[in-house]
Order: structure tokens, then sequence, then C-alpha cells
């Protein structure tokens, strides 16, 4: 008897242990807006696959993640210095998942502010295909799908 009521216990221990795929997601997007925040460039670029690709449906064209990130480097090294804040913020609309694989779509709200001037923020539809290896997330691929609205934003949540 002694050891049976003991089982439930152990059960739960071991469940809670394993992450869902859901909270390590959610978590992954709170990491890509921190290293936006920090200026973290490195950070950020690790949330990629090395293989990654944005596809930009705003200018109609897709290319290696490794080119957008060098197009943002100073960007991040502008906010590290303090020379401009920036964050960016996800909302999602849909997510599908597994225990390796992802598919979400949603909305994410970016803003920077150059020393000395206006707050400038804009809303991006996105899609976001990510893979976990060797227990990390990584995007495989970004696609950037048309500007959004603030009602747009507002209406999920």
């Amino acid at each position: 008897m002694f050891k049976i009521s003991f089982l439930p216990l152990i059960i739960l221990v071991l469940f809670s242990a394993v992450q869902d795929p859901e909270s390590e997601l959610t978590k992954f997007w709170e990491e890509a807006s921190r290293a936006v925040q920090d200026g973290d460039f490195k950070g950020y670029a690790d949330t990629f696959h090395k293989d990654a690709v944005l596809v930009n449906g705003i200018a109609g064209n897709s290319y290696p993640i490794s080119n957008a990130l060098e197009g943002w480097k100073k960007g991040f090294e502008d906010t590290k210095a303090g020379k401009m804040k920036a964050s960016v913020e996800f909302r999602f609309s849909e997510r599908f998942y597994s225990e390796t694989t992802a598919y979400e779509t949603g909305i994410f709200k970016y803003s920077s502010q150059n020393k000395g001037e206006e707050q400038s923020t804009v809303y991006i539809h996105f899609e976001a295909l990510l893979t976990k290896a060797s227990g990390e997330w990584k995007l495989l691929m970004e696609h950037q799908v048309s500007v959004a609205t603030e009602d747009e934003w507002n209406s999920i949540k």
C-alpha cells in the first residue's frame, strides 16, 4: 500500500519535468524579444537555424537569414550602445506544434527610437516555421507576410 500511494506523486514529478511544446515556444519568443531589447545580436542570431530563410512578402523576395541579420546588425549594436531603444512583441493567431516541429502565425510589433527622435512602430503579419534539435528550438523560416494595423494587433491576444 505504501508503494502504491507514492505512484501518483512519482508520475506527477516525472511529467512536470517535461515541458510542453507551447510553453517552450513561448519561452523561445520571449528570448527573441529580450535579445532585441538588450541589443544582443548573438542571442538573436542564435534563435535561427544556420540554414534559415527570411521570406519578405512586403518586398516580394526571400534570402538566407544571414543576409537579413547582417542588415539588422547595426540596429542591435546601436541598441546595445544606448544610441537607440528597440523592442519586439509577438501575438499568435495560430499555433500548430509537435514535440519537435512548429508552425505559428500572428503579428509582431516592432518599435524603435533613436535618441532625440520619435518612436517608430510597425506591425507585421508573420509566419514562422521552427524545429527542435538537441533540445533547442530554432527558426527555419520567417515569413513577413504583410503590414498589419494596430487594430489587427489588438484583435489577437
